[in-house]
């Protein structure tokens, strides 16, 4: 982490060294703290105003709910007192509606069974008066016939026989009696007729008729009455009930609310019970923290200054020729000390010059043979880097030799079937195509081997070039490197001594402030965090410092290391380049050598060409 921000540092600003970008950041430091020591006395002063303000306010608070809670608490008394003897009221007001109903059930079931009997006396009445009604009619009217007044004596009775008096019944009985014996049918019609009035059967009729009659209106008067008297019973107790229920509404209703606001005096007593509490445990934090804040105040302040004193003498420390002139030398260039050197790189190739010449020579070939193949391959071999030219010229001399073995396995073929002058001139056709495919394979192989070889002789050249840039090189870097180990050592002993006096400061201010807890959010703000010092974004002086330090350590470490990695490496890159060299022109002379043979071949193919064009000529005649 230390190594990356020294490099951060480096890479930001291209004119400014680590140890310049630490002493303006020092500097900053310094304005700041001076800044922030001011807004810290007028913070303090107006947290210390709302300490007092604060203080005050609450104690009023207190003082207001103890209050609040003793009125609460004889409120709640009352209410439940009432609502005990709202309950006992309400439960004796339930008792006499109770009562009243069961009366007015009484009085009405009384009331039913009477208009019950009534109805049934009334309706005997009433039948009783048809009956005498329909006797005396018929008495009057058939006074001679003795069977029909006795069905209508006999119906009277029937319909009658409970209200009729004693001495009636007796009578109608006897009556009955003689009839259904035959006395009166044996006596003379006129004396018949003259017993049955003479013998006061219709008076007494007439008299039982009007009795009955008076009995019924009587019955009459009387169930009016009784109905007026049930009526204004029920009516009475109805509105007992009425006013009763009210009342209770009225009760109940006054109990709820009672209740209701007993609840809510309860609510309230323990809202204020809990403010109270709250209270009374934020006006002690309060004073508590105040008083602590007052102490810390006090320290922070002598913290601060210093801080300020410890940052200036760092100041000077660093802006010394030992520290200041080393980082603005060495420090930019560190990050170049993370790449590795590698001689390998000085042996890459370039095109190889012989390339235009071997497309040069391939295009006059495919000219002279008519064959695109060749064409193409001029094509490549002029647009295309070496490697993949004789990649394709590889592939080139593969489908020449199956071009040839189809060629061979058809004139076979051909030298089978024809035996005539035909099979002569087929067979010379054969063998001049076959010529013409070897000569053509024959020079794409010198062609490839032409430009291979001009390919070696190139890096042959590039790489005594970079050879010599080596050696040059090495000789340079081991004299920088013996100047940067000193000049870092000494820059590593005063960003010491000036560490160690940040350090004895932070150390010290690590111990001398402690984190207090603010009570309030509505508290002004002071400090809620233990001062360190401002150690920052970047990881506080402290840290910056140690990695200009780490920074100088590992500058004389590394180049200790890359002395002795580009001496080693140096050496192995010149014996791998020996060697290189010396299979190159080992590579070079075979080739050159198989070019020469080709060259001959190349020769005879096209000699022993023009003699079997001939011959295939002749037996063309």
């Amino acid at each position: 982490m230390k190594v990356v921000l020294a490099l951060t540092f480096v890479a930001s600003a291209s004119a400014v060294t680590p140890t310049q970008k630490v002493i303006q950041l020092l500097q900053g430091m310094m304005s700041k703290g001076k800044e922030e020591k001011q807004a810290e006395e007028v913070r303090f002063s107006k947290f210390k105003q709302w300490c007092e303000n604060t203080d005050s306010e609450k104690s009023k608070a207190i003082a207001k709910e103890k209050a609040t809670i003793e009125e609460l608490d004889a409120e709640i008394g009352v209410l439940n007192a009432d609502v005990e003897s709202l309950a006992k009221e309400i439960a004796s007001l339930d008792k006499d509606v109770d009562t009243w109903k069961t009366d007015i059930k009484a009085s009405t079931e009384v009331r039913g069974q009477e208009r019950a009997d009534y109805s049934a006396t009334h309706q005997d009445y009433s039948e009783s008066l048809d009956a005498l009604d329909r006797a005396i009619q018929t008495l009057k009217k058939i006074a001679s016939n003795v069977p029909q007044a006795e069905e209508s004596l006999l119906q009277v009775q029937q319909v009658a026989g409970k209200l009729l008096p004693e001495h009636a019944r007796r009578v109608l009985a006897a009556f009955l009696q003689s009839a259904r014996s035959g006395d009166i049918h044996n006596q003379a019609p006129e004396a018949n007729a003259y017993e049955f009035q003479g013998g006061g059967i219709i008076d007494m009729l007439e008299d039982l008729k009007n009795k009955f009659r008076s009995e019924r209106s009587d019955l009459e008067k009387e169930e009016l009455n009784q109905k007026h008297d049930y009526e204004m019973m029920v009516q009475t107790l109805n509105d007992e009930i009425e006013g009763a229920e009210k009342e209770r509404s009225r009760k109940a209703e006054s109990k709820a609310n009672k209740q209701k606001r007993s609840a809510e005096a309860v609510g309230e007593k323990a809202d204020e019970e809990a403010d109270l509490a709250a209270d009374s445990k934020y006006l002690s934090d309060l004073t508590s923290e105040c008083t602590v804040k007052s102490k810390d105040f006090e320290q922070r302040q002598k913290l601060r200054g210093e801080e300020i004193e410890a940052i200036g003498q760092a100041i000077d420390i660093l802006a010394s020729p030992d520290v200041a002139g080393a980082a603005e030398k060495h420090l930019p260039s560190l990050l170049q000390k993370g790449k590795s050197h590698s001689f390998a790189q000085l042996r890459s190739v370039a095109k190889s010059p012989n390339q235009e010449k071997v497309a040069l020579y391939l295009q006059q070939v495919a000219a002279q043979l008519g064959s695109t193949v060749l064409a193409q391959a001029a094509e490549h071999a002029e647009a295309d880097p070496f490697k993949k030219v004789a990649k394709m010229i590889k592939n080139l001399i593969i489908k020449l030799k199956e071009e040839a073995n189809e060629e061979a396995e058809h004139t076979g073929w051909c030298n089978t079937e024809l035996t005539t002058n035909k099979q002569t001139r087929e067979q010379k056709t054969a063998d001049v195509e076959n010529l013409h495919s070897e000569i053509e394979e024959t020079r794409a192989s010198n062609a490839k081997l032409s430009l291979e070889i001009g390919e070696l002789q190139d890096d042959i050249s590039a790489l005594e070039k970079a050879m010599a840039k080596a050696t040059e090189d090495r000789a340079a870097e081991k004299e920088k490197n013996k100047a940067t180990i000193a000049d870092s050592q000494a820059a590593q002993e005063a960003v010491s001594n000036a560490l160690q006096v940040l350090k004895d400061f932070y150390d010290k201010a690590k111990e001398a402030t402690a984190l207090t807890q603010g009570v309030s959010e509505d508290a002004p703000e002071t400090f809620s965090e233990p001062y360190k010092g401002q150690q920052g974004e970047s990881g506080g002086v402290l840290g910056m410092l140690e990695v200009i330090q780490s920074d100088f350590a590992r500058l004389e470490t590394d180049t200790k290391a890359a002395e002795a990695e580009g001496k080693e490496e140096y050496e192995q890159y010149m014996g791998d380049s020996k060697t290189d060299k010396a299979v190159k022109q080992t590579d070079i002379k075979n080739k050159s050598d198989k070019v020469t043979r080709q060259a001959e071949s190349l020769s005879q193919l096209e000699e022993e060409l023009g003699g079997t064009q001939k011959e295939l000529d002749a037996a063309m005649d």
